[in-house]
């Protein structure tokens, strides 16, 4: 029996992917997480071969129908309707498909790290271009550049789907820098996307400041106790990220200028993820140490062992950072809920508060 649009609308998932028939090879597979794609089941050379077709909805019944018709037209004349659509893909002129200019936007940016441009690439590796990398960019329109962007939305990834969206426009922005393509198709992709909920990390009250410090003091952890107390109490002076107090450095810190120089990135530690990040914009970032941070660093300095690279070395090996939870375990030993009440990176929102309430700074700009 026949599809009709009425029988796709209200197909609803279920615990593993199911086909829905249509004719002739056609159908549709419902995935368990919503998403629905079309095929066509085929026989060539006594081999039973499978084509896919695109996303329902973007790829109406009417669209697929008409794309099994030209396949069953390829069967006919002895050609293979797989091979003759790599044949198609084949024949585009390769520095014209969006992978290529992709990857050259990425190169282009040369204020970022080596980490950030493998970062940026992976995403596009892993969503976008399976399905546009090969295609010619200078043909593509917003319905084309939307598919890979909304099946990572379908998937629940808002946040990925908006960085997707963004990047696909600033790829194709650069190909009109470039002359490669007249008009960008993807200024109007503005909107398409739902946006992502903004997460604030919980922070304390400044009031609460006062008894925050006596608990700090107070702390009784089972290893590393001093060592631990310290970082939190650098990590709220400096409002700095964990992964820039982390993988911090001993060379990175002039105490005689009262100076810290976070780096755009810095030496991978070996089997340690993301150890190579530096400061977020991806360029040297200066903090300036207070008297009592300094005093701070003598006293971690004392804590390390001789020859000791990171500033706040493991629980288990010296060579290897703290555990990246090892400020929110200790809040928690203290009595608080990282969730609700305040978790190491509400330290940074506890400082803008504490400036902008100073007088002395203000969000908005002097006119």
């Amino acid at each position: 029996m026949a599809l009709t649009d009425r029988a796709i609308v209200h197909a609803k998932p279920c615990g593993k992917p199911y086909k829905l028939s249509d004719s002739h090879g056609l159908y549709l597979l419902v995935n368990p997480n919503g998403s629905k794609r079309w095929y066509i089941k085929y026989r060539f050379v006594n081999k039973e071969k499978k084509l896919a077709l695109g996303p329902y909805p973007l790829l109406t019944l009417a669209q697929a129908r008409r794309m099994r018709e030209e396949a069953q037209l390829l069967l006919i004349s002895g050609i293979d309707p797989s091979a003759h659509r790599k044949a198609e893909r084949l024949a585009i002129t390769p520095e014209h498909t969006f992978e290529s200019v992709a990857r050259e936007w990425v190169i282009s940016n040369v204020n970022w790290s080596a980490e950030h441009k493998k970062r940026v690439l992976r995403y596009f590796e892993l969503y976008v271009f399976p399905t546009n990398g090969s295609c010619d960019i200078t043909k593509m329109k917003v319905k084309d550049l939307l598919v890979p962007i909304k099946e990572v939305e379908k998937a629940g990834k808002l946040d990925v789907a908006s960085r997707l969206q963004q990047r696909t426009a600033c790829v194709m922005r650069y190909a009109v820098q470039n002359g490669i393509i007249d008009h960008n198709p993807a200024s109007d992709l503005t909107g398409a996307v739902s946006t992502p909920k903004v997460r604030h990390h919980p922070a304390l009250d400044l009031n609460l400041i006062p008894d925050f410090l006596d608990r700090i003091d107070d702390y009784k952890g089972r290893q590393l106790t001093q060592l631990t107390q310290l970082a939190v109490k650098l990590a709220l002076l400096l409002f700095i990220r964990s992964s820039e107090l982390r993988f911090a450095r001993w060379d990175e810190i002039d105490l005689r200028n009262a100076m810290w120089t976070i780096p755009a990135e810095r030496e991978p530690i070996p089997g340690v993820k993301y150890s190579a990040r530096g400061a977020k914009m991806h360029s040297p970032h200066l903090v300036p140490l207070s008297r009592q941070a300094i005093e701070l660093l003598h006293e971690v300095r004392q804590h390390c062992r001789p020859g000791t690279e990171l500033v706040f070395p493991g629980d288990h090996n010296y060579r290897k950072p703290m555990s990246e939870n090892t400020i929110n375990k200790a809040l928690r030993v203290m009595g608080y809920d990282t969730q609700k009440d305040v978790c190491g990176h509400g330290f940074r929102t506890m400082a803008c508060s504490a400036l902008v309430e100073s007088g002395l700074w203000s969000c908005k700009y002097p006119a």
